[in-house]
């Protein structure tokens, strides 16, 4: 290079003052003169050449000259600008130079004519700082590294103008929409990227939004979710409540694999999982051989390891969450298809073998890794059998293990439940009735067993272990009939809590318990089956303080999932009442209060209070909605 060649070093205009062995002096300047008289700083440096780039290998006559250019050439509307727009429009106008990179060196040669020293770093940043050419570093040689440049298209050089026209009168266009934002007459689409700091705040993804702030409304959530349904964004179908509560719409990715082959019992005949008929995940199976209560339950935790990667997205989720659009599970979607049971001829499981006594009391209870033979019955199907010779002795057994329950003091609770569906396309909802069989409640107790085996099992062989206790309830002497009762019951029952330490959980009238029949859809029985999986492998346990702060994560996340589950619900109960202006139902009064009644509205399986109504406990009554606030999730029901 000759002397004062001119270069780029770290995004200065440097000037070549000399060559040193294998390494280039170069001088630049760090700051120019002012006109309040401060002096301009320099700085010269030894590099390698590869950490400069070449603009022009002829001397330029000053570094101030240059500089000079350049800031003339970085101007609006001067000479070097315009000059850069006709050549621009000249290439784009061949198909072959519109798409192809220039080395800057001829581009220079096209803007200016000729290649002169003092101009060349002038016309590089009004190239690289302007709208019409795009850069790029060749580094192919890396001892002499080039620079091309390519023509931008015209939707992308509108679309730089756009955004740099956006950014100069930033403050001036956002008090314009904050203005419009007040009058409720946005301009849309246009208006979106503003939104989208109150759509973040509505779905709790930010703490603030500046923007309801500055325009004087309310900064709550309520208050942006009812702004962007007044404003179309979004319509009353959107549902907020899942990732309201930091939880995915999604099912999790991570695949299980196959099951491992690996030693397993063969249980003969046939067990009965039995489930409602739009279930797609059965998890659990039953089954009587004459002697042993069966209870199989799906094994995932054969491929689950503890604080696996799938274990610690199971436990941050916590359970799957069930809303009326669909199912986002804690496992995979392509693991029911291995894991599920009765989904294949042949199902793995973890088996729960129990002997009870004749008030089927258990006597004890041995875990084993099993193959079984599953069929799939709905509960109207088990309904039908349940005087079949496979069928009865469940049934029998159901009976049994109630009755010795409730003599221990276990509650049982019956309240009209109602399922939401939602019409994936249309997001028509309607709601049905959930329809009660003598079958679920054959399945429950036999899940309840299970449940109170595996508890007693770990604590027998000191397995840090899932326990679920609860506190027995403070239950009136008398209580009303009906569903007041029923009502008033459940207001008394006391929280349920996970911990390792075992006790009696006194609404199942149980010395105590554990759940574990579901670990497809609940992390708490995940955790337990990879327990007792190491313990019949006489593999490491995890250890206690462990377990529970595991535990106590994923319960976490499962309370999440249900409130979220449970504002999901009521959020397409209300759109269901939107959707149906002219609806009216029917009302039971649950409870007198001195103001206002509770009355739970049966075809919604809602309850709600009503003021101003003259009625009974248990009376019936018709009423309709009068005024629905979705983003608050109410509903005021007045009598029809």
């Amino acid at each position: 290079m000759q002397k004062k060649s001119v270069v780029i070093y770290k995004s200065f205009c440097a000037l070549v003052e000399g060559e040193e062995s294998s390494k280039i002096l170069v001088s630049w300047c760090v700051s120019r003169a002012t006109s309040s008289g401060k002096k301009a700083v320099y700085a010269s440096q030894k590099v390698r050449p590869r950490d400069i780039i070449l603009l022009s290998e002829a001397p330029a006559s000053s570094l101030e000259n240059c500089l000079d250019f350049a800031e003339n050439a970085l101007k609006p509307e001067s000479q070097v600008q315009n000059q850069i727009a006709e050549i621009h429009e000249l290439l784009s106008s061949e198909d072959e130079t519109a798409s192809s990179f220039m080395p800057f060196s001829e581009l220079v040669e096209l803007i200016r004519g000729k290649i002169a020293a003092d101009e060349v770093w002038g016309v590089y940043c009004a190239l690289k700082s302007g709208f019409y050419f795009e850069e790029k570093i060749d580094s192919s040689d890396i001892e002499c590294p080039k620079i091309l440049f390519i023509p931008r298209s015209g939707e992308k050089i509108e679309e730089l103008k756009n955004k740099a026209f956006e950014k100069e009168h930033a403050e001036e266009m956002r008090s314009a929409f904050i203005t419009r934002l007040r009058q409720g007459k946005l301009d849309l689409p246009a208006d979106g990227k503003y939104m989208q700091e109150v759509e973040a705040f509505a779905l709790c993804k930010t703490d603030s939004c500046k923007i309801l702030k500055d325009a004087g409304m309310k900064e709550t959530i309520e208050r942006a979710h009812e702004i962007l349904l007044k404003t179309g964004i979004w319509d009353i179908t959107k549902n907020p409540y899942p990732l309201r509560w930091g939880l995915s719409t999604k099912s999790a990715k991570l695949s299980l694999g196959r099951p491992p082959e690996e030693d397993r019992v063969k249980v003969g005949g046939i067990s009965y999982a039995i489930d409602s008929e739009w279930s797609t995940d059965p998890d659990d199976a039953i089954g009587f051989d004459g002697e042993y209560l069966w209870v199989h339950i799906a094994d995932p935790a054969s491929t689950v390891l503890p604080d696996s990667p799938i274990d610690i997205c199971a436990r941050g989720r916590g359970a799957t969450l069930y809303i009326p659009e669909g199912a986002a599970r804690m496992l995979s979607e392509d693991c029911l298809e291995d894991y599920a049971l009765g989904l294949k001829e042949i199902s793995r499981a973890l088996s729960f073998k129990i002997k009870l006594n004749e008030n089927c009391e258990i006597e004890d209870c041995e875990i084993l890794r099993t193959i079984v033979d599953v069929k799939r019955l709905s509960y109207k199907k088990a309904d039908e059998l349940k005087d079949s010779a496979e069928l009865k002795p469940l049934f029998e057994i159901a009976r049994k293990t109630a009755e010795r329950r409730k003599k221990n003091g276990a509650v049982f609770i019956e309240m009209p439940e109602i399922h939401v569906v939602v019409e994936p396309g249309t997001k028509k909802v309607s709601m049905e009735e959930v329809v009660h069989y003598e079958s679920g409640e054959v399945v429950r107790e036999c899940m309840i067993l299970a449940g109170e085996g595996a508890a007693k099992f770990a604590f027998k062989n000191n397995i840090p272990f899932p326990f679920i206790s609860q506190e027995a309830p403070d239950i009136p002497a008398v209580l009303p009939e009906g569903l007041a009762g029923q009502y008033r019951l459940r207001r008394c029952m006391r929280k349920r809590n996970v911990g390792v330490t075992p006790s009696s959980h006194a609404a199942l009238g149980l010395g105590m318990y554990s759940q574990v029949t579901s670990p497809l859809r609940r992390y708490g029985d995940l955790i337990g089956h990879e327990q007792l999986r190491a313990f019949i492998k006489n593999e490491p346990l995890i250890d206690k303080d462990t377990m529970l702060m595991r535990i106590a994560a994923g319960d976490a996340a499962a309370r999440a999932a249900r409130q979220a589950e449970r504002n999901s619900n009521t959020h397409w109960t209300l759109v269901y009442l939107l959707q149906n202006p002219e609806w009216s139902g029917n009302a039971i009064c649950l409870s007198k209060e001195q103001k206002q009644s509770v009355f739970l509205i049966e075809e919604l399986g809602m309850e709600t209070a009503i003021t101003g109504v003259d009625c009974e406990l248990n009376d019936r009554i018709a009423v309709k909605a009068e005024k629905i606030d979705l983003p608050a999730l109410s509903v005021v029901f007045v009598k029809a």
